[in-house]
């Protein structure tokens, strides 16, 4: 009775822990908590990226974009646009395509070239803006000249397009 008592316990705690962080990651998970409450962006987006991929933690898309939240305010590109990317997608908040264009433009002019590419395409579809193939053109054009090859596409697409 008592081994199996023991084995109860054990499975139980097990589940318990395995539901909120994943052992393998855990002294991570924990040491990147930490500095992230202490407002350091850095942490804060590889928090938020924790919790978007499941790692150390378990996946939660509405703590992700609490998290890019707090890096991306302070100016953090790649967690803006992460975030955008979250907006866009409807992952852990409400899909919001103006929230989405909002941050895309944050990371674009900071340079992040998929940001620059995903604003493109926010203005070829007019998702959160209104649709201009010009503005398009000029958002996939420096993602091109940043090295992103599907900018580069895009941008040859209107070109020839006449835009």
């Amino acid at each position: 009775m008592n081994k199996l008592l023991k084995k109860m316990m054990v499975a139980l705690l097990s589940l318990g822990l395995a539901q909120v962080v994943w052992a393998d990651n855990v002294p991570d998970f924990k040491e990147t908590l930490q500095v992230a409450e202490q407002g350091n962006a850095k942490a804060q987006f590889s928090l938020g990226k924790m919790y978007y991929e499941g790692q150390g933690v378990r996946q939660d898309y509405a703590e992700a974009v609490q998290w890019y939240r707090k890096a991306a305010e302070q100016g953090y590109a790649e967690a803006q646009f992460n975030l955008g990317n979250m907006y866009a997608d409807g992952q852990g908040a409400r899909q919001d395509y103006a929230q989405a264009v909002h941050w895309y433009r944050k990371a674009a002019e900071q340079g992040v070239a998929e940001a620059q590419y995903n604003l493109g395409v926010m203005y070829t579809k007019g998702e959160g803006v209104r649709q201009n193939y010009k503005i398009a053109k000029e958002w996939f054009g420096k993602a091109c000249d940043n090295g992103f090859q599907p900018g580069c596409y895009a941008y040859r697409e209107l070109n020839q397009a006449g835009y």
